[in-house]
């Protein structure tokens, strides 16, 4: 029995030790595929943050926001950061209260909440109604998916004037953008072009957790 149970114990140490190399890599596959990574799961090399830089931090592999208010753009040599059409994934934790996004086709602004490019929502208790996966003021998603406390993986994928995505295996959004473009007050440049990407951080309350960041590019 007892050798039963160490065999048992050390079967799932050496899954989890699997696991955990398997955090912010690529598999051969991936690579084949045209996988790249954004995040190296160490520093924030190939990443700049607006407002208030101290909101983000890099622990055991994961990319921590909370904080102030303040945006972390991709400026890295993938695609020279300006990507149009592309498939994206990362795994993401959120906490109690936490509302975070990620913004793509946006650009670099050192000061206030991105002015181009789409919001993926990143909600799933927090008090805004729109929760994760939405267009945020576009397409919103009423429905929590991923519960806090929790590693889901959010795909973001753009063809053209076709925006998809989804919360592990659960499509969230499927919006075709319309011309002319409508828009309410505020976002008026909320519009597919092309750009880089930028994780949102919301207020101090908030505290979300990213990896495994990554983008193929699309034609």
């Amino acid at each position: 029995m007892k050798a039963t149970t160490l065999a048992a114990s050390l079967a799932l140490a050496t899954a989890a030790n699997a696991a955990d190399m398997n955090i912010n890599t690529l598999s051969p596959e991936e690579t084949a595929a045209g996988w790249k990574l954004l995040f190296d799961g160490k520093t924030l090399e190939n990443w700049r943050a607006s407002d208030a830089p101290g909101s983000f931090s890099v622990k055991d592999g994961a990319l921590i926001v909370q904080g102030p208010r303040s945006h972390l753009f991709y400026v890295g040599p993938v695609q020279q950061h300006d990507f149009r059409n592309f498939e994206f994934k990362a795994d993401v934790m959120t906490f109690a209260k936490a509302n975070s996004g990620v913004y793509f086709h946006t650009k670099w602004q050192d000061v206030g909440w991105p002015s181009l490019g789409y919001e993926v929502q990143v909600n799933n208790s927090h008090s805004d109604p729109s929760r994760t996966g939405g267009l945020w003021g576009v397409q919103d998603f009423p429905k929590v998916i991923a519960p806090d406390g929790q590693w889901f993986t959010l795909t973001i994928r753009v063809e053209g004037k076709h925006v998809t995505t989804f919360v592990g295996a659960e499509k969230t959004a499927d919006y075709t953008e319309e011309s002319p473009i409508v828009r309410k007050k505020g976002l008026e440049q909320r519009y597919l072009a092309s750009g880089t990407f930028a994780l949102q951080g919301h207020d101090p309350e908030s505290t979300v957790h990213f990896r495994n960041i990554k983008v193929k590019v699309l034609p």
